[in-house]
Parts: C-alpha cells; sequence; structure tokens
C-alpha cells in the first residue's frame, strides 16, 4: 500500500501526483485575496469551485498572516471560519477539509464543525494545539516562521536558510511525536515568505527535495506570494500565475507532495502534464 497521511478517519493516499490544496481566505486583509470573500456563502461557493476544479482539499482561514498583518481575537476567527467550514461540510461531505489557524480553540470547533486537517502556521506554539490534534486524530501541517507576521520580514538572516529550517521542523515533528501525535498525521511546511527575503525562498525551493527525510509528507505554499512578483516584474498579486505554476511544477518534480495555491484549475493542468511525463504516459 502507498503511504498515506491519516486525517482523521482519512487516509490520503501519498507518493504518486502532487496533491492540490485549495485557498479560500475569509479575511479582509489577505496580501493577495483580502475581502474578496465578502461573506460565508460567497466563501463557501469559493470552495465548492475549487473542489469541482480538482482541489485534493480545501483549507479555509479567518486570520491573514501576510507580512505586517495584526492578531485577530479567537472570537472574530471563529466567526469568519465556522459557517464556511459547516457550508463546505454540508455542500460536500465527502472533501478533505482544513482549517488555516493557530489557535487550539479555533482548530476545536473547525475539527467539531467538519475540518480533518489543522495547517498550524505557528507549528503547535499554542500549548493546546499538541493536545487537540493527539485528542481528535486531525491530520497537522507544521510551518517554519522566523518571528511573527506583524514583524517576520524586517530584515530576516539566516546562516544556512535549509539546514535552520529543517532543524526547526524537525524539533517540532519530533515535539509533536512526543506529545502522543502519530507521525503519518503530520505534514511540514518550510513556510515560504514567511520571514525569508527572496534569497531565501529560491534558496530553499531549490534544495526542497532535501526536506523529505524529515519523514513526514512536505506542503509548500509559494503561490502568488511576493517574491514571485519580484522575479517576473508583476506588482499586482493576481498577475502572479506564470510564477505561481513554475513554483509548483519544480515542487512536483522535487516529489513535494502537497502544494497549497490559488488557482486551482491551472494548476491542476499543469501537474497533470508533469505526472505524464514521469510516469511517460497519459
Amino acid at each position: 500500500m502507498d503511504r498515506v497521511w491519516r486525517c482523521r478517519d482519512r487516509a490520503v493516499p501519498l507518493g504518486g501526483r502532487t496533491l492540490v490544496m485549495g485557498i479560500v481566505n475569509v479575511t479582509p486583509d489577505s496580501f493577495s485575496d483580502g475581502g474578496m470573500l465578502s461573506d460565508a456563502a460567497a466563501a463557501v461557493k469559493h470552495g465548492l469551485r475549487l473542489l469541482e476544479e480538482g482541489a485534493d482539499l480545501v483549507d479555509v482561514g479567518g486570520e491573514s498572516t501576510r507580512p505586517g498583518s495584526d492578531r485577530v481575537s479567537a472570537v472574530e476567527e471563529l466567526d469568519r471560519v465556522l459557517p464556511v467550514v459547516e457550508g463546505l461540510r454540508r455542500e460536500a461531505p465527502e472533501a478533505l477539509l482544513s482549517v488555516d489557524t493557530r489557535k487550539a480553540e479555533v482548530a476545536r470547533a473547525a475539527i467539531d464543525a467538519g475540518a480533518d486537517v489543522v495547517n498550524d502556521v505557528g507549528a503547535g506554539a499554542d500549548p493546546g494545539m499538541f493536545d487537540l490534534v493527539t485528542s481528535t486524530g486531525a491530520g497537522l501541517v507544521l510551518m517554519h516562521m522566523r518571528g511573527e507576521p506583524e514583524t517576520m520580514q524586517d530584515d530576516p538572516v539566516y546562516d544556512d536558510v535549509v539546514a535552520e529550517v529543517r532543524a526547526f521542523l524537525g524539533e517540532r515533528i519530533e515535539a509533536a511525536v512526543a506529545a502522543g501525535i502519530a507521525r503519518d498525521r503530520l505534514c511540514a511546511d518550510p513556510g515560504i515568505g514567511f520571514g525569508k527575503t527572496t534569497a531565501h525562498n529560491l534558496t530553499v525551493l531549490r534544495a526542497i527535495g532535501m526536506f523529505h527525510d524529515l519523514g513526514v509528507p512536505i506542503l509548500v505554499g509559494a503561490s502568488r506570494k511576493r517574491f514571485l512578483g519580484e522575479l517576473a516584474g508583476t506588482e499586482d498579486p493576481a498577475d502572479r500565475l506564470e510564477g505561481s505554476l513554475a513554483a509548483a511544477v519544480w515542487c512536483a518534480s522535487q516529489g513535494v507532495e502537497l502544494v497549497r495555491v490559488h488557482d486551482v484549475g491551472p494548476t491542476v493542468r499543469a501537474l497533470r502534464v508533469v505526472d505524464a511525463i514521469e510516469r511517460g504516459r497519459p
């Protein structure tokens, strides 16, 4: 049997094509699409569209973690996220759903509402997060971030960005396992754009294959990020499709198991071609 990523009662197959996580931001200030989904109904409709376009799972977030963003309260985040998770679970009962949060309180409510995965940019910094995941059996994404969103892009410095990010993720994986979370429920994200310059991002992506020795699936979220705009000369995040596709294709070629993207349809089609080339057949 192929490797699987276990998320509550789901066993998500790994080892074949790269899986696509579609983004549903229910925030007024996300860097790319803040305020575009004005209410829960619009967000649910968008999430269903991403599933129709081929998303393997949908990630719902209610707190922006763009550079310079401020924290929101758990109450406000729950008001944004819960109706969307509930609506998606009702309309797409078989869909794999993720909640993008670093608060255990929000994660618990989202799991109760039907989420299967916690996508935690805080990598378990909330003292209650590991216990929650242990007790619910949810999948957990642990991400590297240097500092906090408010200040993470204030001159980030590394001696060896790849080694330091890998060491951090390795430590958080072992901490999660020690807390009782099965290793096959964990996933690691090197945090492209989170406390990293363009040069850092490119170095991490170039070496992304080295992260497989962490022993868990790797997720990369490079979609529409600022460094892609710098490379391509595009100011508007919505004009970064080509760069986003290039990053996704590169990650797939390096065996990355999941990519987190805004533009699901084009990404699914691009990865379908990558998969056919690797297999030598349609």
